[in-house]
């Protein structure tokens, strides 16, 4: 039973090595522009086989025990209808045990995510510079399981809390499963796993009275980022966008590491990984975020699970930083410090392959939340490096893996963790075991049965193999690299890439969150250290603060500027399941009339059209009562419910006071397009968000016809947000 139930998982070596050839180039062989919406037929089918098996379907069929009896489990069994139950009801029993271990520890990190099934498509045959077979041959397909999440928050909290974001890859490739267990910021906190620990327990809501939840903004978070100064640049990236993305498609991902590709020559080159969203950057502001976690804790794995029913699933381009193993100082900075970025121009990206993500888990506990992610999930071909961060987490996340497992080390066996390649080893038994083994002598070397399982390495088996070149020669210490010791001009590179806005909001962010401390002293301490990134940002978070700002400590600071770091400075590649709300009024038909056009004509893009109105009839989505600007990346208001806005709007008990004008204002005041079909709905938008009458406010569209209308709002959606609407500090530098 188990030979042929394993069979059925596996990807025959034929299928994947029919889509192999012999292409070398680092060039994208695939010149269609529409390749991206085009999936292979059975791709789909190939990555729903792996856990094909383990579905179960309760459409027609009787209940029944965990082990296959059919039985009623509504009345427990008594002595007397009104007597005691007794012990031997193992219906009972059975039922109330199950549910008692229904919850398995979340994760002490990363512990509120989502997850989606796809495939990566390799661009070509890359093994030219590494014999990772999931690379090695253009068109080659492998399954992937990628689970987003926040970092500090319980799995109760809200999705868009202000955090670094996981971004964890595994690919189930025909030589066993790798993992990228990255985040959607290039860098981390720390630069040594040892002090993993201090900086969670930091950021963790306080021991006496679990508050505040998913956040920072508390005394213990801020001394420890004052005095552990490396993590001032993925503070700074944090404080940003990056922070708040607008949704889990809407980010890049990151291997915050430097690894190792490696031949089968066993030659090897340092690389990053980098994931790059084709949906384009996008992120919220912060006033938004905090409405919308009150409004919709759920946001981003709703908007993750919308996107992929409606055909529409995100695309990422797996890229490279490639450097060779003599230049790991060259840059000025050392690569096996995970606090630091190649800069693009020193490094360009090179594409490997496209990632798309096209089906929803069918249950979220067996699959998004019982997946195990290890850096140690390593294939041949691919390689670490002595990155005392990575080096750690080699060794953590097994052991976590383990606790989150009831202590049993069978967390592999669980069909989310299963790869699709056969598994031949001597471990036996314990909590979970899945297997039934046939081998009878589980140890290596042995007679009595052959000698299998058989060793395999570098010549034999194509098996795993340390890259050969890699030397380690040194004292035993108790210390980082002297090269690890400049944390503040990354940051400071960081801050000089983004457009001043950008910069404003980062400042803003620090400004937040400092506000909410109450130790002085930690206060000071933080000005300090944002004072050797930058003495005008110091100076204006110190405003904000009542503090004295602090003389300048130029040691760090330098006018450098990269490509890639902003997120607002490109318009969006596609429009496709943003969302648009139409407001209307359900007391007008013609209202309701044109609100169905703009809905018919903005739902051909790809875009999600929601129809606002006073109360649910046909042709109305949602009412005001429920909507929010959050809910939206644009408004328009249709002809016939002016009378919902500006000065002449009248109370009504079917919604919260104000609430169609409130819609309005905060999606201007966000920076979202707002638009208008006609002069009276016009004059009423331009009214409420206080647009003078025939001044053209940037992001602000009204004309006459519907046509119009959706197309100054399909450029809206694309711009994403209109910076010039939010304000600067005057004494900005």
């Amino acid at each position: 039973m188990m030979h042929v139930s394993s069979m059925k998982r596996l990807l025959t070596w034929a299928t994947l090595m029919g889509s192999m050839s012999a292409v070398t180039q680092a060039a994208c062989p695939f010149a269609d522009p529409n390749y991206l919406t085009k999936r292979e037929e059975g791709a789909e089918q190939q990555t729903e086989n792996i856990l094909e098996e383990y579905k179960v379907d309760d459409s027609n069929a009787y209940m029944s025990s965990d082990v296959g009896g059919p039985m009623e489990d509504q009345n427990s069994l008594k002595a007397g209808s009104r007597g005691p139950t007794l012990l031997e009801d193992f219906i009972f029993r059975q039922k109330i045990q199950h549910f008692d271990h229904e919850r398995i520890p979340e994760r002490a990190v990363h512990a509120r995510g989502a997850g989606a099934h796809g495939t990566f498509t390799s661009y070509a045959d890359w093994s030219n510079i590494t014999a990772a077979s999931f690379l090695g041959g253009a068109g080659k397909k492998t399954p992937v399981f990628v689970r987003f999440s926040t970092v500090a928050g319980s799995r109760g909290s809200a999705d868009t809390a202000r955090d670094v974001h996981g971004f964890a890859t595994r690919f189930y490739t025909d030589e066993g499963n790798f993992d990228i267990v990255g985040n959607n910021i290039p860098v981390f906190f720390i630069q040594d796993a040892i002090r993993f620990p201090d900086l969670i327990h930091s950021v963790k809501p306080s021991p006496d009275n679990e508050i505040p939840q998913g956040a920072t903004a508390h005394d213990s978070a801020w001394d420890f980022f004052s005095q552990q100064p490396s993590t001032m640049h993925t503070l700074f990236w944090a404080m940003a966008g990056n922070g708040i993305p607008r949704s889990y498609r809407h980010m890049d991902g990151f291997g915050v590491h430097t690894f190792r590709f490696v031949k089968e020559d066993g030659s090897s080159k340092l690389i990053k990984w980098h994931f790059k969203t084709k949906q384009g950057k996008a992120s919220l502001v912060w006033e938004e975020a905090q409405v919308l976690s009150g409004k919709n804790a759920d946001f981003h794995r709703q908007d993750l699970w919308d996107a992929i029913e409606s055909g529409n699933g995100p695309e990422w381009e797996l890229s490279v930083q490639i450097v060779d193993e003599d230049k790991a100082l060259a840059f000025g900075f050392d690569l096996l410090d995970p606090t630091k970025i190649i800069p693009e121009e020193l490094a360009p990206l090179v594409p490997l392959g496209i990632m798309k993500l096209d089906r929803n888990p069918t249950n979220y506990f067996a699959e998004t939340e019982q997946v195990m992610y290890q850096p140690g999930h390593i294939v041949r071909g691919i390689d670490f490096t002595e990155d005392p961060l990575l080096q750690g987490r080699l060794f953590s996340y097994l052991d976590t893996q383990l606790n989150r497992n009831q202590g049993g080390p069978n967390f592999e066996q669980i069909p989310i963790n299963r790869p699709v390649s056969p598994i031949h080893n001597n471990n036996r038994d314990g909590a979970g075991q899945m297997f039934i083994h046939k081998n009878i002598y589980p140890y290596t070397p042995n007679t009595l049965n052959n000698g299998y399982p058989l060793q395999a390495n570098q010549t034999h088996g194509k098996g795993f193999f340390t890259a050969p070149n890699r030397i380690v020669d040194g004292k035993l210490v108790r210390a980082l690299s002297p090269t690890f010791d400049d944390h503040w001009s990354q940051a400071r590179l960081f801050y000089n890439s983004l457009t001043p806005v950008e910069q404003q909001f980062l400042i803003n962010a620090i400004r937040f969150e400092a506000s909410h401390l109450k130790n002085e002293q930690v206060k000071k301490n933080v000005l300090e250290q944002i004072n050797r990134v930058s003495n005008d940002v110091a100076k204006r978070v110190a405003v904000a603060l009542g503090l004295e700002a602090p003389t300048p400590d130029p040691t760090f600071y330098h006018d450098n500027v990269t490509t890639g770091l902003s997120i607002f400075n490109e318009t969006l590649p596609t429009i496709a399941t943003l969302r648009v709300g139409v407001l209307a009024s359900a007391l007008s038909d013609s209202s309701l009339a044109q609100a169905a056009q703009l809905k018919e004509q903005l739902t051909k893009d790809g875009v999600v059209v929601t129809i606002v109105g006073e109360v649910l009839k046909q042709g109305v989505d949602q009412t005001y009562s429920a909507a929010d600007a959050t809910g939206y990346d644009a408004v328009v208001i249709a002809g016939g419910a002016e009378g919902l806005f500006g000065k002449k709007a009248k109370a009504s008990a079917l919604y919260p006071a104000g609430r169609p004008g409130q819609i309005v204002i905060d999606s201007y005041r966000w920076g979202k397009p707002v638009a208008a079909v006609g002069n009276k709905a016009g004059k009423a938008l331009e009214e409420t968000v206080g647009v003078k009458e025939g001044e053209k406010a940037e992001g602000v569209v009204v004309e006459d016809g519907v046509g119009e209308v959706v197309k100054g709002v399909e450029e809206g959606l694309r711009v994403f947000r209109y910076l010039g609407r939010f304000a600067l500090d005057e004494y900005a530098e």
